[in-house]
């Protein structure tokens, strides 16, 4: 019961601070309330071991079950001897984990696997107990995916994969490594050879990569809802109508093909393509269709302006949460623990091609000679998390397609920008 009342308490106090201060994850300082409550959560998960039956449960994607067995086998053989593990895996995917979580805490698994944008409302609704080792987990995993599973300093996931975000496939055919350094070669390339770049220009996952790194501010208000953003600024050295006039010109270029994800694919497959900004999940896709030319590196720099301006990114990461309500939170943690260490992410890149967290393993000669790996972990300097209200993306979406088509009703610019802006910073999806 004590256990319970205690999640309980930081439940509605973080609950309170997350959806007031959600903007500001990172910065700050914890009231006297919220670190006596925290610290205390972080003792549960430094109980005692127990000695006698232990029945735990994992929730992963269906495609990593062999994998995560195979640890939970070797876990298992660590520990003999010390419990009676009774230890199974269950399927859910990554995406829904949040709504399956909070939508039933109490009989949620004890671990389960989730990305980055979930953390927040995960730790709102007392969901996690804080990592029990934090020195340990923060200093063997990279500082971007330490910062992607804390809130105000308290780690509250175990961190696994470095590798959700986007970067420039390249076919070595056509491109050399001084080409792909910049959008203007690369287009000119693709259209000297009747080929295409491809991108899926219309979502706002990707229409990040132009306004990231140009000065102009966008982010998640203190409301945990809402947006700000200026990317209609008329001051500055970059502007908003500076960056559509860019866009415009990518779009309308012979070399460039916006389409979506799938179709960049298809296209490369069938030889009509030679570039495409995407991730690793394409990786085998792309390595089948262009075998010894398959290269990979962070995005390129494009013109605005008479600047060159390099392309920025959302990244994301992945990790393993413990139940604050696991019957055996102290084993939950060791297990956790255990499939997220370095060994354990090299087994996943090794068989899984999941881009580790660990930082002895991500700078380990095998995760470096994968194109796709080493450049999505390249890119990650230039990128930020994704941290959005929902009235970002049909913005985006509507903006992105008007360009694409080359601005068919010829509307001014800045009326273009003042659209899109008004729409990423609506109460309510428009």
């Amino acid at each position: 019961m004590k256990k319970k009342l205690l999640v309980t308490m930081l439940s509605v106090s973080l609950l309170s601070t997350v959806l007031v201060g959600c903007g500001n994850i990172g910065t700050g300082r914890q009231t006297d309330t919220e670190e006596t409550d925290v610290e205390t959560n972080q003792d549960e998960g430094k109980e005692q071991l127990e000695s006698g039956k232990v029945s735990l449960r994992v929730w992963v994607e269906e495609a990593n079950i062999e994998n995560l067995q195979k640890m939970i086998d070797s876990f298992e053989q660590k520990y003999a001897g010390q419990a009676d593990f009774d230890i199974t895996i269950e399927v859910s995917a990554d995406a829904n984990t949040r709504t399956n979580v909070l939508g039933d805490i109490h009989n949620a698994a004890d671990i389960f696997s989730m990305p980055d944008d979930q953390l927040y409302s995960m730790i709102a609704g007392g969901a996690l107990s804080p990592v029990a080792n934090q020195s340990e987990v923060k200093s063997a995993n990279l500082p971007e995916a330490v910062d992607a599973a804390s809130y105000n300093g308290t780690l509250y996931a175990y961190p696994y994969s470095a590798d959700n975000g986007y970067f420039l496939y390249y076919n070595k055919a056509y491109l050399s490594n001084s080409d792909v350094q910049t959008m203007d070669r690369i287009l000119e390339v693709a259209a000297e050879n009747e080929k295409t770049l491809s991108m899926e220009f219309n979502s706002g996952w990707y229409l990040y990569s132009f306004f990231g790194n140009t000065g102009l501010a966008f982010g998640i208000n203190d409301d945990g809802v809402t947006n700000y953003c200026n990317w209609n600024t008329t001051e500055g050295s970059i502007k908003g109508v500076d960056v559509t006039q860019a866009l415009l010109d990518i779009a309308t270029h012979p070399g460039f093909i916006a389409q979506p994800d799938g179709n960049f694919v298809e296209d490369m497959q069938s030889g009509t393509c030679i570039a495409g900004i995407s991730g690793v999940w394409n990786a085998v896709a792309v390595q089948e269709a262009w075998g010894d030319n398959y290269a990979a590196c962070k995005l390129p720099t494009y013109t605005c302006n008479g600047q060159q301006i390099q392309m920025a990114s959302f990244v994301g990461y992945k990790m393993f949460g413990v139940n604050a309500y696991s019957e055996h939170l102290a084993w939950a943690h060791k297990l956790a623990d255990w499939i997220t260490n370095e060994e354990n992410q090299i087994l996943r890149f090794e068989e899984r091609s999941t881009g580790p967290s660990n930082t002895v393993a991500a700078a380990s000669d095998v995760v470096a000679k994968v194109p796709a790996i080493a450049a999505v972990i390249d890119q990650s300097q230039f990128g930020v998390l994704q941290r959005v209200g929902n009235s970002y993306w049909t913005a985006c979406t509507t903006y992105a397609d008007t360009i694409a088509a080359g601005n068919p009703d010829n509307m001014p610019l800045q009326d273009l920008v003042d659209r899109l802006v008004s729409g990423i910073t609506a109460s309510v999806v428009q």
